[in-house]
């Protein structure tokens, strides 16, 4: 590795002297000359799996493993399940589930018939399913079982004609089905008797089995074919639409950055599927390279911990809370880490200090790498910058992916900047999203052609690059706080506190915190003449976030206040409430 990195850098500072895109000297002449895929993502996968390929493990959920002519069978049997309900070429099915193989098995079969993959976080509140149904007038939800409680009023009044209703147990082995049918299916609320708009996943999986037409699409590689939802970079819901020459472009990137991996390795995908770092990078992307792909459903620490002692995975990827949970865990004092091919980190910027005492943690265990950071947004599927052996510099976010062009501009006239200078990142190349679902005009706030006809995505993040081409994050342009790798945006978190009728004023920061990196907080000022208790309020406005927000949105500190600090232009000054809650966290 010393000698590769040694040489990579002789030639890359050679190559750099003639660049204006300097980080072009990390990678190979072949590298730099890539051609990214007109195929479909069904038709990509399909075809970087040979059939000698087969028994390899594709899927490994709580241990059930299921090798890849397993799961082609199951792709293809949800494929001719979903036409017999009738799905079409460009329909909207959305799947509200988490990480697990049936979600995997409707991802590949929506695309094989040319239907768009719209993907829900399960923890969604009902407001926002409300919201995602209405906006992709989907027809068909796959929804896992726990929600159906709380979704099937918005259900019914939404256009959606059949639900799946999937329970996480349907793949695990017999013992695990067991437990999870007794301690939680049991007292799950589910559709009355005969009710015709709710199915199985068995009753789903036997209608594919038996329609016996052939499923066939004409899709093409720049058609739409998944929606994954953000609140962008302004805050309010959007889909965000990826073509499939998008998504297989970071496939194709991510697989230049993970030279090492090769097939019958293990990666372990604990980042959601509904997020496209976890769809692209830790499902598509190992499946494409024949990777074993150890799936959880759900973050839980022991079982996190024995997949880390027992099936020791070679790559895994995830956000700074999940590292900082690894670290306090006195349980992997003893866990042999030297099978690591890469450990990446992204979703929130590490400081070096955190970068580090990372990297010291790892070494100490066994392992012979840095942890390496990813960067990048929804609106680009998922990361544009990487870092790996021979191209990792601690503090920053790394050099941009091949094929990818980043620069540094003034957010306000554009131009770019100079080396070291900051200014606001800006992203062109073909994973650049083809816009946001049915708002033409917010997609114009950020995507923008120069005159050269070049399409670029604008961040709203800041930054500078280094002679080198190693980008550095420096802070968010936009008031958006990130906890545990998921964006929260004050606006929508005000927004709904404000609908108690005893608010007048609220504003939302973000604070520190010891695992997720920061979690919101409320002020709150009260209208004259309010006789309830704050004890009452607070605990009203907290079953209003429950209602409204997702459980990561959700304000972890509530404080009441006669007045909050105004700017000189009158508007709540939020940086003034984030001084004053540091100067108070350090006395």
């Amino acid at each position: 590795m010393n000698l590769f990195t040694n040489l990579q850098h002789f030639f890359g500072n050679l190559f750099r002297k003639e660049s204006n895109e300097p980080w072009l000297g990390f990678y190979s002449k072949e590298e730099r000359s890539i051609k990214f895929t007109k195929k479909t993502i069904y038709e990509y996968l399909r075809d970087n799996v040979k059939e000698e390929d087969y028994d390899y493990i594709a899927l490994n959920y709580f241990n059930t493993k299921i090798n890849y002519r397993e799961m082609f069978k199951n792709i293809n049997i949800a494929a001719r399940g979903l036409r017999s309900l009738g799905v079409k070429e460009g329909d909207i099915v959305s799947i509200c589930l988490p990480n697990m193989p049936e979600a995997i098995y409707v991802f590949y079969a929506c695309n094989k018939i040319g239907a768009v993959a719209d993907f829900i976080h399960p923890l969604s509140s009902p407001e926002q399913m409300k919201l995602y149904l209405e906006e992709n007038k989907s027809r068909v939800l796959f929804l896992v079982d726990f929600d159906y409680d709380k979704m099937h009023e918005v259900i019914q009044g939404s256009k959606v004609y059949r639900t799946i209703l999937v329970s996480p147990k349907e793949s695990m082995p017999p013992l695990l089905f067991a437990g999870y049918t007794l301690t939680r299916s049991i007292t799950m609320k589910k559709p009355k008797f005969g009710d015709s708009d709710y199915i199985s996943w068995v009753d789903f999986y036997n209608i594919g089995v038996s329609y016996k037409k052939e499923v066939s699409t004409n899709m093409k590689y720049d058609d739409l074919a998944i929606i994954l939802h953000s609140g962008g970079t302004t805050g309010s819901p959007k889909g965000i639409m990826i073509s499939n020459y998008n998504f297989n472009a970071e496939s194709q990137q991510d697989a230049v950055n993970v030279y090492d991996v090769r097939p019958g390795d293990k990666i372990l995908t604990i980042l959601p599927i509904f997020h496209g770092f976890g769809l692209c990078v830790c499902v598509h992307t190992p499946l494409c390279l024949r990777v074993e792909t150890i799936l959880m459903p759900e973050y839980d620490a022991g079982r996190f911990y024995k997949i880390m002692k027992y099936d020791r995975p070679h790559v895994i990827l995830g956000v700074p809370t999940l590292w900082e949970g690894m670290m306090n865990n006195p349980k992997f004092d003893k866990v042999d880490m030297s099978q690591f091919k890469y450990i990446i980190s992204g979703g929130d910027h590490l400081t070096p200090a955190q970068e580090t005492k990372i990297n010291n943690f790892l070494h100490k265990r066994g392992c012979r790498i840095n942890i390496m950071k990813g960067y990048g947004m929804t609106e680009s599927v998922a990361a544009v910058c990487y870092t790996f052996p021979g191209a990792n510099e601690i503090g920053s976010i790394g050099i941009p992916m091949v094929g990818n062009v980043i620069k540094i501009v003034n957010p306000d006239t554009l131009e770019e900047v100079p080396i070291g200078e900051e200014g606001e990142i800006i992203i062109n190349g073909p994973t650049v999203m083809m816009g946001y679902l049915n708002k033409p005009d917010e997609t114009k706030k950020v995507v923008f052609k120069d005159k050269n006809g070049e399409k670029w995505l604008r961040t709203g993040d800041i930054g500078y690059m280094a002679p080198t081409g190693f980008i550095y994050f420096t802070q968010r342009l936009k008031r958006m706080i990130v906890v545990s790798g998921f964006n929260v945006y004050p606006s929508q978190i005000e927004d709904v506190i404000a609908e108690h009728p005893a608010v007048k004023q609220v504003s939302v920061i973000g604070i520190p915190h010891k695992y997720k990196m920061a979690v919101p907080k409320a002020y709150i000022v009260l209208n004259e003449g309010v006789t309830d208790s704050e004890a009452r309020i607070r605990h009203e406005i907290k079953e209003i976030c429950k209602e409204k927000l997702s459980v990561y949105s959700q304000p972890k500190d509530f404080e009441f206040r006669d007045t909050l600090p105004k700017t000189l232009m009158n508007k709540i000054d939020y940086k003034k409430l984030e001084e004053e809650h540091m100067n108070k966290e350090n006395n």
